[in-house]
C-alpha cells in the first residue's frame, strides 16, 4: 500500500514537472518560432478575397477590422499578396498616411479604389495597390516600401507632409516601436544616420509576452469572413467633429523650432532620400499631399491645426529645392482642396474631394506613362 501511495506520488511531480517544462520550452521558443514570419500563414487571397488596404481599426465589432503590429500578417491579408500578379499590368503602389488609406471611406471611393476605376475604364493596364496606413511617418513609409519590394511594383507614388517629417517622432509611431527588429534593419540596409535604432528586448518575444499579437493574428483571419461578406473595413461614424478651422491662440512654434531656426535641421529628409536612392532599379514620384487651408480666425498665421505658415511655407521650399537636388520627381498638390472638402482632419478629404485629387493623380501617372513609353522607344 505504502509503495503504490509512493509511485503515485512520483508520477504526480513528474507530470507537474513535464508540464512546467512543456510551458517553459513553448514559451521561450517563441522567441524562435516568431522569426518564421508565421504572419504569411493566412486565409485571405485563398478562402476570402485580399484587402484592399492594410488593415487597420479599433472598433472590430463595426468595421471587420483591428489594428496589428505584424507586418508580415498585414500583407499576407491585402490583395498585393496575390499568388498571381499579371506581368501585363503597370503595378502602381500608393504609399501614405491616413488620407491615402481612406478615412471615412468606402474602399471603391479611395483614391486607389477610384484610380482603378478611371484606367480600367479606360482600357489602360494599371493597376493601383493602396498601402497607405494611417500614421503620419516617413520611416513608417519606408518600412512599407521596402516590405513592398517582395512584390515587385513598377511605380511608388509616395505621399508625404511636413507632418511626417520630423526626427524626433519617427520612432514614436506604435507601428515603429513594435518592430525593432525591422526598424533595426531598416535603419541600417537605408544608412539613416539621424535615426537612432531601437533596443531590443527578446523577452517580449516570448508566447506570454506576444499572447495579445497571437491573438490578433487568428482575429484577423476571422474577420476575414465578415469583411468577404461585406466588403466594410472600418467604421463609418455618422457624426464627426470637423477640422479645427479657427485659431484664438495661433501656433508660433512647430515642435520645438521657432522662425528663427533652420527647419530643413529638425526634419529626415535622409530618409527620403536613401529611400528612393538605395532603390534606383524602381521609379518613384513624390507628392506633398493636400491639406486645409483654413480662412478662420487667426487663418493669417496658420495654416491649419498642424501648421504655422511660416514653417509650412518654408518646408515647400526646402522641397522644392531637395527633390530637384536630388532628381526626384515631385509634385506639390498642397492647395489643390477647397477648404469646406476636409472632414475630420486637416488631411482627410470628403468623396468630392478625393475625385479632385484622383484628377491631378491620373494626369502624373499618363504623364509618367508616356515619357516611360517615349524613353523605351528612344533605346
Amino acid at each position: 500500500m505504502k509503495n503504490e501511495t509512493y509511485y503515485s506520488s512520483i508520477s504526480i511531480k513528474r507530470i507537474i514537472i513535464k508540464t512546467f517544462l512543456i510551458l517553459f520550452i513553448i514559451n521561450f521558443g517563441w522567441i524562435f518560432i516568431s522569426k518564421l514570419s508565421i504572419g504569411n500563414l493566412s486565409l485571405y487571397n485563398s478562402v476570402f478575397n485580399g484587402r484592399s488596404r492594410l488593415p487597420f481599426g479599433e472598433n472590430t465589432k463595426r468595421s471587420n477590422n483591428l489594428s496589428l503590429y505584424n507586418l508580415d500578417a498585414m500583407f499576407a491579408s491585402h490583395e498585393i499578396s496575390k499568388k498571381q500578379i499579371d506581368a501585363e499590368y503597370l503595378h502602381v503602389v500608393l504609399i501614405g498616411d491616413s488620407s491615402i488609406w481612406g478615412f471615412l471611406q468606402d474602399p471603391e471611393n479611395t483614391l486607389s479604389g477610384l484610380l482603378n476605376n478611371r484606367f480600367l475604364k479606360m482600357g489602360e493596364k494599371v493597376i493601383f495597390h493602396n498601402l497607405g496606413y494611417p500614421s503620419i511617418s516617413i520611416l513608417k513609409d519606408l518600412m512599407v516600401i521596402d516590405r513592398a519590394l517582395e512584390y515587385d511594383p513598377d511605380l511608388f507614388i509616395w505621399f508625404t507632409t511636413l507632418e511626417a517629417l520630423p526626427t524626433k517622432k519617427q520612432l514614436e509611431i506604435p507601428i515603429v516601436g513594435n518592430n525593432p527588429l525591422i526598424v533595426n534593419s531598416i535603419i541600417e540596409k537605408y544608412e539613416l544616420s539621424e535615426i537612432s535604432t531601437l533596443e531590443v528586448d527578446l523577452f517580449e518575444y516570448t508566447f506570454w509576452n506576444q499572447r495579445r499579437n497571437i491573438y490578433d493574428l487568428l482575429n484577423l483571419q476571422l474577420l476575414g469572413i465578415l469583411w468577404n461578406a461585406t466588403g466594410i473595413d472600418q467604421e463609418y461614424s455618422e457624426t464627426y467633429n470637423p477640422a479645427q478651422r479657427d485659431f484664438p491662440e495661433p501656433l508660433e512654434q512647430y515642435y520645438a523650432v521657432t522662425q528663427d531656426d533652420s527647419l530643413e535641421d529638425f526634419i529626415a529628409l535622409g530618409i527620403i532620400k536613401n529611400g528612393i536612392k538605395f532603390n534606383n532599379g524602381i521609379d518613384f514620384i513624390l507628392i506633398n499631399e493636400p491639406i486645409l487651408i483654413s480662412e478662420g480666425i487667426n487663418s493669417a498665421v496658420q495654416y491649419n491645426y498642424y501648421y504655422p505658415r511660416w514653417a509650412y511655407d518654408q518646408y515647400r521650399s526646402i522641397m522644392k529645392e531637395f527633390t530637384h537636388k536630388n532628381d526626384i520627381k515631385y509634385y506639390d498638390l498642397w492647395k489643390i482642396i477647397p477648404e469646406r472638402e476636409f472632414t475630420n482632419s486637416a488631411i482627410h478629404l470628403s468623396e468630392h474631394a478625393e475625385r479632385l485629387l484622383t484628377d491631378e493623380v491620373a494626369l502624373i501617372v499618363k504623364d509618367y506613362i508616356e515619357q516611360k513609353v517615349n524613353n523605351d522607344n528612344e533605346e
